[in-house]
């Protein structure tokens, strides 16, 4: 049980009282009593708020309920539902024309184009290397990577032949993005001391340091090192060793779906790690190929330009915090009895350790506009970004920090705000920095609030839908309409498979076709080989040539199976589908605290999984009971037969516990829970039986 020590009538779990005082507080000057009686005060205001918002998502989701309820068996009329979801104040009246007005914002976000990475903020050596992802060997991405067309690396040390395929490949790219003079390749380039470097376009090189040139290319820099000593450099022509791209503009620090922080031992690890980063003091060290290595954040590059002015560039990606959305509540603080919301505790503390880097006390500095950046999550229509800008309004009032200091990312992932997303943008019109789209929680949300219409399609068959392809169009439609480019990011979802870098080349760049200027990738080295897309198209030139949004219909056409009449086999393949991914997700959650990772799917292709993955999974499951395409038996048998194939898929694993001939233990019981339980959870979320069982198995 917990011990608290009381600040304010605030009960605190003593370690994280102690560190908010001395480590957060202590280097800003702040006095402690102060602080917590005005967190108190906050608390006061918005602890009730939260309250009623989770209130009225479920008087919602009721209404919804008994209309479909009401109407089983006939087709839904667009005319008509809209009309009912208006007369509950589901959908809410257009807010009008209106610009954003964001100001103080770095240029990574508002000016430049690249990939973005999202990190678990528990793992400390998974946070630095998203970091320092700012800069990454196109040499590396390609002859690790089936983004090269060429045989694979022979075992045995450097293949010599795949370096040469993949430094013709990197030369290939630079004919692309810095062509040189008189139609040359770089492949032809040599003695670069005596000859220099023929560019077409000279202004394309902005500047040299002692082994590196610099290059600029679609607001994205390029460094070509040169070192004649290098094993690669010696052998070739123009004594090149690498090349080296500005990859990872943005990393999220996350707090949230890709975690397992369920009380205050895993909240103190969260913000401790998101301290040492904002510091630039995080290190970890580990042991690899008999050796003990330290991670530490990048320093940054300089180079001097032409007229010897010195230039640096940011070693580092610009870190945004993902906090919590505004369901759960944590034990790590208690106030009028209750555990606090963590969404309201991650935005005092999160932002508490930000204001250090707002007052030039790290290190190398995070922001150079001052601003703290934090992506919120799973809020549901205006009224509960209304609540979240009213909300950092006061956390800039306890901290003592200017007007919109804090900046929001809204995450456009819950139905409610899709069908409202101007409404949204307009209530935190004066610090949004971000909006994206995220198919699977925002599937998850499609399922639950349309339970009782019937059964869903298949997964599968939901990426080729109507609703989704006008809710990827859409978001970016009002995002353009309501003048984020140039001054926000427009993202897109994950790339989920780390290991199919070949296919992600093909795919992803239509990303940037769809007019979005940032988009998730998986890992540093998917961020390094998505950054050529960014030099292939200028996504602010094709921003200017898009559609208006469309209109509501085709948003909120239900995925409904109509006329469908699977076969068994059909059933079972589905079924099997998402009980093998569910199990793979939930065992590793339960039992090791991992809230993301390369989790193998039913056909053992490794694919990056958070908490998402299992909200749409658990979703489908509990849909197709509750319309009995599926009975309790044939989950039962299909959780029971995937358990062999988990336990099989982790055999290499010390640490695993095997889920067969264990339905009591709680990762077993965890899953049954989140299908047999599913249609009675909170718009689906998986948090509240996630940390149920956590709990119980961290206690013992």
């Amino acid at each position: 049980m917990t011990q608290y020590v009381t600040r304010a009538g605030i009960e605190a779990d003593p370690k994280l009282a102690a560190f908010i005082e001395s480590e957060v507080l202590g280097p800003l000057g702040r006095d402690v009593d102060e602080f917590w009686q005005g967190f108190a005060t906050l608390l006061g205001e918005f602890a009730p708020r939260n309250a009623a918002l989770l209130e009225k998502r479920e008087e919602l989701q009721a209404k919804i309920d008994a209309w479909h309820t009401e109407r089983a068996g006939r087709a839904i009329d667009q005319g008509e539902y809209q009309a009912f979801l208006r007369e509950i104040g589901y959908l809410v009246p257009e807010p009008g024309d209106f610009t954003i007005g964001t100001e103080n914002v770095d240029p990574e976000i508002a000016t430049m184009a690249g990939p973005q990475l999202v990190v678990p903020i528990l793992n400390a050596r998974f946070l630095l290397n998203a970091a320092n992802a700012r800069w990454g060997s196109l040499y590396d991405a390609l002859y690790g990577t089936d983004a090269l067309d060429a045989p694979p690396a022979r075992p045995g040390g450097y293949d010599e032949e795949r370096g040469a395929a993949v430094v013709a490949e990197a030369k290939r790219f630079m004919d692309e993005a810095v062509p040189l003079a008189d139609g040359k390749s770089w492949a032809d380039l040599t003695d670069v001391k005596e000859n220099g470097i023929p560019l077409a376009d000279p202004a394309q090189c902005v500047g040299w340091n002692e082994g590196s040139c610099f290059f600029k290319h679609n607001g994205l820099h390029i460094e070509v090192v040169f070192d004649p000593e290098h094993p690669v450099g010696k052998t070739d022509p123009a004594n090149i060793a690498d090349i080296i791209l500005e990859s990872a503009l943005t990393t999220i620090a996350d707090c949230e779906d890709s975690v397992a922080a369920v009380d205050a031992e895993d909240k103190l690890l969260a913000y401790t790690n998101w301290l040492g980063v904002i510091r630039s003091d995080l290190e970890e060290s580990f042991e690899k190929g008999g050796k003990t290595l330290t991670r530490k954040l990048a320093g940054d590059k300089t180079f001097a330009d032409a007229d010897g002015t010195e230039h640096t560039l940011p070693g580092r990606s610009l870190m945004f915090v993902r906090n919590v959305g505004h369901l759960m509540t944590n034990p790590a603080m208690r106030w009028d009895g209750e555990e606090i919301p963590e969404g309201i505790l991650d935005a005092v503390v999160t932002s508490a350790i930000g204001a250090q880097d707002v007052a030039g006390l790290g290190r190398y500095g995070n922001s150079r506009k001052a601003s703290i950046y934090i992506v919120k999550p799973k809020m549901h229509g205006p009224e509960e970004c209304t609540f979240t800008n009213d909300l950092f309004d006061a956390v800039e009032d306890l901290l003592g920090l200017p007007r919109h200091t804090i900046k929001v990312g809204v995450m456009d992932e819950e139905r409610r705000t899709s069908a409202n997303l101007a409404a949204c943008i307009h209530a935190v019109k004066d610090r949004i920095v971000f909006i994206n789209t995220g198919f699977l929680d925002r599937t998850g949300d499609e399922i639950h609030t349309s339970m009782r219409a019937g059964p869903m399609m298949r997964k599968g068959e939901m990426k080729n839908s109507a609703w989704l392809k006008a809710y990827e169009a859409r978001n970016v439609g009002i995002g353009l309409a309501h003048g984020l480019s140039g001054r926000a990011q427009i993202g897109k979802g994950m790339w989920a498979a780390p290991d199919l870098m070949g296919q992600m080349m093909i795919e992803k760049i239509g990303h940037l076709r769809a007019g979005a200027n940032t988009a998730w990738v998986p890992s540093p080295t998917a961020a390094t080989l998505h950054a050529i897309h960014y030099h292939r198209e200028d996504v602010f030139e094709i921003q200017k040539g898009l559609p208006d949004a469309a209109g509501l219909d085709e948003l909120l056409t239900i995925p409904l199976a109509d006329g469908v009449n699977w076969s068994e086999d059909e059933i079972r393949e589905e079924l099997d589908n998402n009980c093998q991914g569910l199990l793979g997700y939930v065992v590793r959650w339960i039992d090791q605290g991992v809230g993301c990772s390369k989790v193998p799917d039913i056909n053992d292709v490794g694919l990056m999984e958070d908490r998402a993955t299992l909200r749409i999974s658990s979703q489908h499951i509990a849909n197709w009971l509750l319309h009995g395409v599926i009975s309790e038996e044939q989950v039962m048998d299909s959780l029971r037969r995937m358990a062999a194939k988990v336990d099989e898929q982790n055999a290499g694993d010390p640490f695993y516990e095997p889920l067969l001939q264990n339905e009591d233990g709680a990762a077993f019981s965890a899953a049954k829970d989140l299908i047999f339980k599913g249609v009675e959870q909170p718009s689906g979320y998986t948090e509240p039986l996630l940390h149920a069982w956590r709990l119980r198995k961290k206690a013992g």
